[in-house]
C-alpha cells in the first residue's frame, strides 16, 4: 500500500454553475476536463494573485474534513465564514486515512491559535492540547516562530499537511527550516500539498509543480515560473532591476 499519498487525484463531481465565482477561475475549471494527479509526496501549486490557487487549496482541505479556517480534523471553529463552497463540487480519490492531519492558513493562523487556547481554558482531567504544540502558547512568539514550532512540535509521520502560503511569515533562513522539517516529515510517510508564493520551496525533492492562471492549471518546472524568474533577475542585479521599476 502507497503511504507516501493519501490523496491521488483531484476532480469535479460535476460542472460549476456560471453564476457562480469558482467558474470563472481557470484553474478550477480546468478540473472537469482534467483530474489533478498527485503523484509525489509533496504537490505545489503557484500562480498570481487571483490565480485561484488559495482557493483551490482550501476548498481540498474542506473537501477532506478539514476545519476551513485552519487546525486539524477536530478544529471545528468559525470566525467568519468567508470560505467558498468549492469543497462541495470536488472529489478526492483517497487512497488511505491519515494517522495525522493540519490545514494551515497564514490569514487565519491567529484564530487557529486562538481556538486552541479556548479549548486548553476548559477544566478538563486529561493533559493540555498546548503540550503537544511545544507547551508555550503560540500568542506569546512571532507568527513565524509559532507556525514553525506548530510544525516541529505538532505535525508528525504519516500525515496529510494542506498549507496555504506557509512562507508569508518566515524569513528566507526560516523557510529553509521548514523545508528541512517538510522533507523530514515526507521521509516519515507524510503528504503536503500547498499553494505557495515562495520561488524556494519548490525545490524541495519528491515534489511537483502547478501553475495556475487564466488559461488553466499546468504541471511546470519551478525553474519556469514567473517567482523564481522575476526573483532570480532581481537578485542578479538588484541595483539596475530598482531603476528599471521606479525610473
Amino acid at each position: 500500500m502507497d503511504y507516501d499519498r493519501f490523496i491521488c487525484e483531484i476532480s469535479l463531481k460535476e460542472p460549476i454553475p456560471r453564476d457562480s465565482y469558482l467558474y470563472w477561475l481557470a484553474a478550477i475549471r480546468r478540473l472537469e476536463k482534467k483530474p489533478l494527479e498527485l503523484s509525489e509526496k509533496i504537490t505545489f501549486i503557484m500562480g498570481e494573485n487571483g490565480s485561484g490557487k488559495s482557493t483551490l487549496v482550501e476548498g481540498i482541505a474542506a473537501a477532506f474534513g478539514f476545519n476551513p479556517e485552519g487546525g486539524s480534523l477536530n478544529y471545528s471553529f468559525e470566525t467568519r465564514p468567508t470560505h467558498s463552497e468549492l469543497w462541495k463540487y470536488l472529489r478526492l480519490s483517497k487512497l488511505m486515512r491519515p494517522r495525522d492531519g493540519f490545514f494551515l492558513r497564514a490569514e487565519s493562523f491567529y484564530n487557529a491559535a486562538s481556538y486552541l487556547e479556548e479549548l486548553d481554558s476548559i477544566p478538563a482531567a486529561a493533559p493540555k492540547i498546548i503540550d503537544s504544540y511545544g507547551g508555550l502558547s503560540l500568542h506569546e512568539m512571532s507568527h513565524g516562530e509559532g507556525f514553525l514550532r506548530l510544525v516541529q512540535n505538532r505535525f508528525s509521520g504519516r500525515g496529510l499537511y494542506i498549507l496555504d502560503e506557509p512562507e508569508a511569515a518566515l524569513s528566507p533562513l526560516r523557510v529553509m527550516t521548514l523545508m528541512c522539517e517538510i522533507h523530514r516529515l515526507c521521509e516519515e510517510g507524510s503528504q503536503f500539498i500547498i499553494a505557495t508564493h515562495s520561488p524556494m520551496l519548490p525545490a524541495l525533492p519528491n515534489s511537483r509543480t502547478f501553475w495556475a492562471d487564466k488559461k488553466g492549471l499546468w504541471p511546470i518546472d519551478y525553474r519556469e515560473t514567473e517567482h523564481f524568474k522575476v526573483m532570480k533577475r532581481f537578485l542578479g542585479d538588484p541595483d539596475g532591476a530598482v531603476k528599471r521599476l521606479i525610473g
